[in-house]
């Protein structure tokens, strides 16, 4: 049975005021032509749908498109809520779509039912379970400590009734202990968040969101990553989609289909799509048409310029060039590594913990400890929960 598994599609999503719609339209074009060609049993998106929990209508209209025509292409369509997302918008509707085999993972109430396929080897279980945490899972257990992810998760999968016999896929939306990061996540410091692996040793394919770049946690838990660069860490990933093949139970085999972002320069009626990429050199250099003419100048950009002196205007200079340059910062002498220069919106982008983690550097001229960020983010984490 083949299934193709998605993740983190953050429709809505913009960075620095840019807005990534038109962007992930097109890639939404493309995972269609690819389910086409592959002719999958099964289309499992693992969460963050939305960017955020109350998605624009540009953006509920652009995923009700792509849901349409996933489900007229007659494969089943398998989706949870992510962190990113209102559990109760992904659930809206689910009894109704069963019936267009689109599933949509409930509401969380202690109890994972599967939805059953099946093929001429057997059975194959895909159990849907939305983000969870700790605190979402102790008004079913009060008699249970529940101090850890991985707590709260060895219980969730424990109350799965999981047929040895059969083969069982896990669709889910958590940080796996192992798994690395990039700046485009929500990021828990101190590893609060962490879920031990072996909690899911009792499925055959564990299929991972949350994560934005594609890997894989032993032989059968795999993030599939974003479909999109969501941040300048993945400037240098190839994003794809994986494609799940099983076969007789115990038998997984995984391969990937690169998606590309943008349009190749064939004609002047193709209009680019961007790509997100960093570029590095001196003002002088990245300014002469020698250096810019014929490539995509309007891919996202972050600039690094290597001169000595700050360019008065940079930025609006280099944007009658580089129409969307995202960041500019300065690699130099006089310069600290991590001196960036961003744009008022930056802040929005980072997470009360990293924000307060450069206060504290900016006052005290150290890094905070260990100790103090595992701290802070369990505080963050408290007020966070209290508010839910």
């Amino acid at each position: 049975m083949r299934f193709l598994h998605l993740s983190d599609l953050h429709i809505g999503k913009r960075l620095n005021e840019f807005s990534f719609l038109e962007d992930q339209a097109y890639i939404l074009g493309q995972i269609l032509e690819i389910t086409k060609s592959e002719q999958p049993d099964g289309v499992l998106i693992a969460g963050d749908v939305y960017d955020k929990a109350a998605p624009s209508a540009e953006a509920v209209g652009l995923f009700d498109d792509f849901l349409t025509r996933l489900s007229r292409s007659g494969t089943a369509v398998f989706l949870i809520s992510g962190n990113h997302d209102s559990p109760e918008r992904i659930a809206y509707g689910s009894r109704i779509l069963d019936r267009c085999r689109i599933y949509l993972s409930p509401l969380y109430e202690g109890k994972t039912e599967p939805v059953i396929l099946k093929d001429e080897i057997g059975e194959v279980a895909v159990y849907l379970l939305p983000f969870l945490k700790p605190a979402m899972l102790r008004r079913f257990w009060p008699e249970e400590e529940i101090g850890s992810y991985t707590d709260a998760l060895r219980l969730a999968v424990g109350a799965m009734d999981i047929g040895s016999s059969r083969r069982n896929i896990l669709v889910a939306h958590q940080f796996v202990t192992g798994a690395s990061r990039c700046e485009s996540e929500e990021v828990t410091i101190g590893g609060l968040d962490n879920v031990d692996a072996s909690v899911f040793a009792a499925f055959d394919y564990v299929a991972l969101g949350h994560i934005h770049s594609p890997q894989s946690i032993g032989e059968t838990i795999r993030y599939c990553g974003t479909p999109l660069k969501y941040s300048f860490s993945e400037a240098g990933q190839e994003k794809s989609v994986t494609v799940v093949e099983l076969s007789e139970k115990g038998s997984l085999q995984l391969r990937t289909i690169p998606l590309k972002p943008f349009l190749p320069l064939k004609s002047s009626d193709l209009k680019p799509l961007h790509d997100l990429r960093e570029l590095r050199g001196r003002y002088e250099e990245l300014t002469a048409r020698s250096f810019y003419e014929g490539t995509p100048t309007e891919d996202y950009l972050h600039i690094v310029l290597t001169d000595e002196e700050d360019v008065l205007g940079a930025a609006e200079k280099l944007r009658t060039i580089y129409p969307n340059l995202m960041k500019l910062s300065y690699d130099n002498r006089r310069t600290r590594s991590d001196r960036v220069l961003e744009s008022a919106s930056g802040a929005e982008e980072k997470s009360p913990l990293e924000l307060l983690s450069e206060l504290y550097r900016l006052q005290n001229n150290q890094e905070m400890s260990e100790e103090q960020q595992t701290y802070a983010a369990s505080v963050f984490e408290a007020v966070k929960e209290g508010e839910e």
